[in-house]
């Protein structure tokens, strides 16, 4: 389960000059096969409550799902919209009897029992979810993740970009330009650094890391560092 970083670029390029819907489609199809996983899907919720989405779950599942109004117990919508990382389904809350029977009914609908989410905000409260799912152990799971998160997430915003484009009367957020170092700082901590890495990296001491963190994240109307860091990917500030 490893993706071929050219053949994922082609296919991102390709997204780029979709104009339909199918397109979008034909885009997710293909980067499921080459990252080898069971499904890949893109998950919309707008501003007004209304989802839709597109991917390779089962027609079948995606109309259970919406017939039974199974995004009001999903542990994964649920617990990403908490969030602003990735996520992993095994760090989510399935304790609840609801959420273990919605587990159990989508194994038998052929889903796999791996999952990992992208969570992404945009305009006028719009959240997506962008998740790859697949059938296999924990070990060969974590390794897949880690080896190919940070291609996830830059796929995960280039399809929420173009999905912005197909929103009607969207209006995109204005926000004052970063920095380059305050857009060097996000980025480093979009991938994981911590504060203390970030600044060595950037020969910086962590007090004035710290004044470019909060500058960024006056300037991008963020609560705090980790919505900073969702802003300026959702709005392609930073690419990870």
């Amino acid at each position: 389960m490893e993706a071929n970083s050219k053949v994922v670029e082609t296919v991102l390029a390709g997204l780029e000059q979709a104009d339909t819907l199918e397109g979008i489609q034909d885009a997710i199809v293909d980067l499921r096969s080459h990252f080898r996983v069971d499904n890949m899907v893109y998950h919309w919720v707008d501003s007004a409550g209304a989802q839709y989405g597109y991917g390779t779950y089962p027609l079948e599942w995606a109309e259970r799902y919406q017939e039974q109004n199974y995004l009001r117990i999903d542990p994964v919508v649920i617990g990403c919209y908490q969030r602003f990382h990735p996520v992993d389904w095994k760090s989510l809350d399935w304790s609840s009897k609801a959420a273990r029977a919605l587990q159990r009914e989508s194994l038998e609908y052929g889903i796999g029992n791996q999952g990992y989410s992208i969570p992404i905000r945009g305009p006028n409260g719009q959240f997506a979810l962008f998740t790859v799912n697949h059938t296999c152990d924990d070990d060969v799971w974590a390794g897949f993740t880690e080896q190919n998160r940070r291609e996830l997430i830059l796929v995960a915003h280039y399809f929420n970009q173009k999905a912005l484009e197909f929103e009607p009367n969207k209006a995109p957020e204005q926000s004052q330009p970063l920095s380059p170092r305050e857009t060097d700082a996000l980025t480093l901590l979009a991938i994981g650094y911590n504060r203390a890495q970030v600044a060595e990296t950037l020969s910086i001491s962590e007090h004035t890391l710290r004044v470019y963190i909060e500058s960024a994240r006056f300037k991008l109307g963020a609560a705090n560092t980790t919505h900073a860091v969702a802003r300026a990917l959702t709005r392609g500030v930073i690419v990870v």
